[in-house]
Parts: structure tokens; C-alpha cells; sequence
């Protein structure tokens, strides 16, 4: 039997032209294959061929898994306790054994060997294709549409094959076999039975490499494009930068007698671009991003990461765009959150936010509206500010004088002092199992104290809506935040 196995082993490494370890591998895997099949349930068997001898051992076995985690698995599967009980030192991941019987090798061990021993070669053939493929470090594949499949298109290109999903072709876009089609490489699955590249003509990188292509000033470092938004087939925005200030950015990327720009709309099907001056100042990249609206104002909140940009009612809706795209676009672009609004609108919101000031600076400040009116139309927004910024910044207010000056401060430090007070008395009534939640702070557990979130289950019970309202945090932090307070329900 051993002799058997070491002939057929040798016999097949010289007919394939595979190492001999490669057809060990296989006949361990078909061995073990048909070991499983005296089992009625899903068992996991290994079996190990002794290299020199040809002898072969065969073992049932079981994986380690956490006690907590339950089995998924029964068959397979052993819980730690359990485990620990056999091998002391044993750890989560390793695997209990247990040798059984071995079956004996014969025509039809060979015969799953060698259907083995074919699979193993044509992964290895198919993997080093890909990565031949891969090597040449091109972000783009050109190929040709070879048919159509449910998941989208299979497009080939030499003896590489790739995905084209649907949701990443370009909308009305009508592609049949034969066609040729570029797309850029979104992702690579190495365990995918299929195409393992998967190929978009939606994405904004796409974008981007079809300019790179057709503006060498880009590849020389002359140009760069420092981002893209799309609204695939329709519309996008390209923020470009020039990087000798003898170019014209945006002359160069369009071309002569815009010959570039259209090259590549012909390649997204028509979609018009809009190229953009990226600047280091985020304000007048939004401005930029906003063309070809004209932009009157703008205010930056830091905070929120946010815009408020003022435009006539003549530009109101060219900055808007059509269903919003014209600010979506830019938004996407810059990063920012973009805040469209009319003159009216702007002073409307400005008087509310003045309103709230005032109200604040009457109560704790202890002072008539027309001294809040003297510090915010001086630019002070918040008790904050008042409080620490340079004594000299505050003599320089004409209507104060030195004294005055000195007894806001000092209104102003005591009633930080007083309600720093009565936030640490709030979080002292928050259970410390919500306290010490991943991303929780000292200033969100006492947001969270005030609408009378106390617990862990209490924050994980709320909506994300909820939360920001209550909070202020952005919709995604507030996600992020009830799913970790959630997660011990699922454990």
C-alpha cells in the first residue's frame, strides 16, 4: 500500500511537471475526502503521508473555539473548557485530534488524486496570469465585452477576465460582446471561482486615470488632479492644481479646442465635466466648486465641518443645480457640507444665532441687552471667549472701560466654573458601563445626562436622529456609538 502511493506520487509529479509535495498535498486532501464520506454528519478529517515511507495516518478533528462564542458547528467544533480538559495548554485555533480508521488506497484514491492534482494546477496557472497581469501596474483595464452573465458583463482582456457589474456601468449605457470597454480596477478577489477583478466605470478614480491618459503635463508632475465627484453619465467635478505656475491648469486639461476634455466625455458617455482650482483655502475651493455659480459670502463652522454660502436669487438655483447635483457635487468634491442660502435667509439665521448669544451672555454675564449687544457685534460668540481671550483684545472696546472689562471676566470664568460643576454632577449619575464606551467623552456623557440617557441599554435604544439632535455629533458617529452600545445584545 505504501509502495502504491509513493510510485503514483512520483508517477504523477514527472507526468504534470509539479513538485512532489504538491501531489502529497492532493492525495492528504482526497484521502481525507473520501475518509468523510463514512461519516453521516459534516466531519473535518486530516490525513498525513509520511514523505520517505508512503505510510499514511488519518485523524478526525475538532477546532477550538471560544466558550462564548457557542458552537456553529457541532461536528467540528469544540469549545475551550472542553478542549483544556484534554490538552492544558491548548489555545483557541488549534484543533483537537482523534486518529481513526484509514480507508485503503485504490484505483478511485488515484483517480480523485489526479482530479486534484489537474484543480491545484489550473489555480496556480490562473493565479500566476493574474499576477503577471497585475504586475504591470496599470490602474485601467482596456478589454472586450465576451459576454454577458446575472452579476453584469465579462470583459477580457489577453487571458485575463474581469467583472463588469452592473451597478458600475455608466446609466443607458448599451454594451453588447464584441464591444471594446476600459474600466478602472476596483477591486481584486484572488478567492473568487470567477473573474477575480472586479472592473467600474462609475467610480471617480476612473475619471481621473481617463485625464491622466490624456494630459501627459499630469505624468510629468507638471498637473494633478486632487479629486473627483460623479454623477456617472451626467455630470462631475475635477479639482486640478498646477504645479509650475507657468500652466494653466484648467486650459491645459481641457485642451485645444477642447480636445482632451472630449476625448474624455466620449469615453463616460457625454458626461460633462466641470474642472476646478483646488486651493488650500477650503473657502475658495468651495467657491471654485460651486461654478459657475457667483458666490456672495460664505461662513466656515469648523466645528461641524460645515459652509454657509450666501448667492443672490439669480444664482440661487445655478448653485443648487438641478435636483441638487451642482451642490452635491461640490460637496462631495470639497468634503465640506455646503449650506446654500439667499441674502435674507443668511441674515435670518444670523439674528437667531445673535438671539441665542444674547440670551446667554443676559443670563450668565448677568447684563443688560445692551451690554450682550456691545461684546457679540464685537465678534465675542460664547462665555468661552469672553473669559480667556487677551485682557488687552477686550480694553480695546471703546464702550468698556478697564473695570468693566474685568468684572465680565470674571462673571464669565465663575459661570464656566458653576456649569462645569453641574455637568460633573450629571455624569456622576451615568452608569460607568456607558462612560467607558469606545468614542465617549466627558462633554457627550453629560449631552447625553441632559436627555436623560443614564445607561448603556438607554443609549442603544435610541434613534441615530435622536442622537444627533440630542447630541450634535454627525449621523454616522451617531451610528457608529448605538452600534457599540448595541453590540452586547448580540453576545
Amino acid at each position: 500500500m505504501s509502495r502504491e502511493v509513493l510510485m503514483l506520487a512520483d508517477a504523477l509529479a514527472r507526468e504534470k511537471n509539479v513538485d512532489r509535495d504538491i501531489v502529497f498535498e492532493a492525495l492528504e486532501m482526497a484521502l481525507a475526502s473520501a475518509s468523510k464520506k463514512r461519516y453521516e454528519e459534516d466531519v473535518d478529517m486530516r490525513v498525513s503521508i509520511d514523505r520517505e515511507s508512503g505510510e499514511y495516518e488519518t485523524f478526525r478533528r475538532w477546532l477550538v473555539v471560544p466558550d462564548e462564542a457557542g458552537l456553529q458547528e457541532p461536528d467540528k467544533e469544540i469549545l475551550s473548557f472542553e478542549a483544556k480538559e484534554q490538552i492544558a495548554d491548548i489555545e483557541i485555533g488549534d484543533y483537537i485530534e482523534e486518529q481513526v480508521e484509514s480507508v485503503a488506497f485504490g484505483r478511485i484514491g488515484a483517480q480523485t488524486a489526479k482530479q486534484v492534482i489537474l484543480q491545484r494546477i489550473r489555480d496556480a496557472e490562473r493565479e500566476q496570469i493574474l499576477n503577471d497581469y497585475l504586475e504591470r501596474g496599470e490602474n485601467v483595464m482596456t478589454g472586450t465585452v465576451k459576454r454577458a452573465d446575472k452579476n453584469g458583463l465579462i470583459v477580457e482582456s489577453g487571458r485575463v477576465e474581469a467583472l463588469l457589474r452592473r451597478d458600475q456601468m455608466i446609466p443607458k449605457e448599451n454594451l453588447r460582446s464584441g464591444d471594446r470597454v476600459r474600466g478602472f480596477i476596483l477591486k481584486v478577489d484572488r478567492e473568487a471561482r470567477g473573474p477575480q477583478i472586479e472592473l467600474s466605470r462609475t467610480a471617480p478614480e476612473f475619471l481621473i486615470n481617463l485625464f491622466e491618459n490624456e494630459v501627459p503635463e499630469m505624468e510629468q508632475g507638471l498637473l494633478e488632479i486632487k479629486g473627483a465627484a460623479r454623477d456617472p453619465g451626467i455630470r462631475a467635478k475635477i479639482a486640478v492644481v498646477a504645479h509650475d505656475k507657468r500652466i494653466d491648469p484648467i486650459g491645459t486639461c481641457v485642451g485645444v479646442r477642447g480636445t482632451r476634455v472630449t476625448a474624455v466625455r466620449n469615453e463616460v458617455a457625454g458626461e460633462a465635466v466641470d474642472i476646478v482650482l483646488w486651493s488650500e483655502d477650503p473657502a475658495q475651493f468651495v467657491i471654485g466648486a460651486l461654478a459657475p455659480a457667483q458666490v456672495q459670502s460664505i461662513v466656515v463652522d469648523e466645528e461641524k465641518h460645515a459652509m454657509d454660502v450666501v448667492v443672490d436669487e439669480e444664482n440661487l438655483a445655478i448653485a443648487i443645480g438641478r435636483s441638487g447635483q451642482n451642490v452635491r457635487l461640490a460637496s462631495e468634491l470639497t468634503g465640506w457640507h455646503i449650506n446654500i442660502m439667499t441674502p435674507e435667509e443668511s441674515a435670518q439665521k444670523t439674528e437667531e444665532e445673535s438671539e441665542k448669544i444674547r440670551a446667554v451672555f443676559m443670563d450668565k454675564l448677568d447684563v443688560d441687552q445692551e451690554v450682550a449687544d456691545i461684546l457679540i457685534e464685537e465678534g465675542f460668540n460664547s462665555l468661552e471667549e469672553v473669559a480667556y481671550v487677551p485682557l488687552s483684545e477686550m480694553l480695546q472696546i471703546d464702550a468698556f472701560d478697564e473695570d468693566t472689562v474685568n468684572e465680565l471676566r470674571t462673571r464669565a470664568r465663575d459661570s464656566l466654573l458653576t456649569m462645569e460643576l453641574a455637568k460633573e454632577e450629571l455624569v456622576e449619575g451615568v452608569s460607568q458601563d456607558l462612560r467607558s464606551l469606545d468614542g465617549m467623552t466627558t462633554a457627550l456623557v453629560a449631552k447625553l445626562a441632559e436627555g436623560n440617557v443614564h445607561t448603556r441599554d438607554d443609549l442603544a435604544e435610541l434613534a441615530v436622529d435622536e442622537l444627533v439632535e440630542m447630541t450634535g455629533v454627525n449621523e454616522e458617529d451617531a451610528k457608529a456609538l448605538i452600534m457599540t452600545a448595541r453590540a452586547h445584545w448580540f453576545n
